[in-house]
């Protein structure tokens, strides 16, 4: 009896690999931008001033004191008391909204208020702003009418970056000292487990986000502006 054999030929090459389908690479694109956007909060959270920060006291032209917390007006208030401007502007005073009312909500706060005379000549309220855009378009007419060339800014620490952004956008070359407030959220050394300041973290660092995306273009037509400075382009 014969006996057939039969062989297979072995293919010693490696398979061919799975072509990844546009699922996989939409997950990867995704899992990148989550993980930027996670080291960007984590990066805003750090350089947020914190309560042992060293405030710069050198005197400035004018102070500003954006609303927001009874905590701001009475550190404005305390400043100009000081002698560390001779002039405070309160930006984004609700309509109708008056000194004595605002004196008013600082409760037991209410011993930082300057005498009557230094309020009536050197405070002054702006109930043209409603947002941080807003007020530093507001201030930034207030400080060209006095002609104020430094100020100390007034907000809350983690409002700190956005504002500073936004007015040095708005007045180019303006000094800016900040003077940070710390409102009772942020002061809880916990405040990483805690739902509401997590939240208002993230929300303001969205807002900085798109503070940032909006300055860029103008921060590149200033610099493509100074390069034709320097160096001309020759015609012909």
């Amino acid at each position: 009896m014969a006996i057939s054999r039969s062989s297979s030929r072995i293919n010693f090459r490696d398979a061919p690999q799975r072509r990844r389908g546009w699922g996989s690479r939409f997950a990867h694109v995704l899992l990148g931008l989550l993980t930027l956007w996670l080291i960007g909060l984590l990066a805003f959270i750090a350089v947020i001033p914190g309560q042992t920060a060293k405030i710069d006291e050198r005197p400035t032209d004018a102070i500003i004191v954006l609303t927001g917390g009874g905590d701001r007006l009475a550190e404005g208030f305390r400043l100009l008391d000081r002698g560390l401007a001779k002039r405070l502007l309160v930006s984004g005073v609700a309509s109708g909204v008056t000194l004595e009312q605002l004196i008013d909500r600082l409760g037991e706060q209410r011993d930082a208020v300057p005498n009557a005379e230094e309020l009536a000549c050197c405070v002054t309220l702006g109930y043209e702003a409603e947002s941080t855009v807003g007020n530093a378009d507001e201030s930034a007419e207030w400080l060209r009418r006095y002609s104020a060339t430094s100020v100390r800014l007034v907000t809350a620490n983690y409002h700190m970056l956005r504002s500073l952004l936004e007015f040095r956008r708005k007045v180019p070359g303006l000094i800016v000292v900040p003077n940070p407030v710390f409102p009772n959220e942020v002061r809880d050394p916990h405040w990483f487990v805690k739902p509401r300041t997590l939240l208002l973290l993230v929300n303001e660092y969205h807002k900085y986000l798109f503070s940032l995306g909006r300055a860029f273009p103008e921060v590149i037509q200033r610099w493509s502006s100074q390069w034709s400075y320097l160096w001309p382009v020759s015609k012909g």
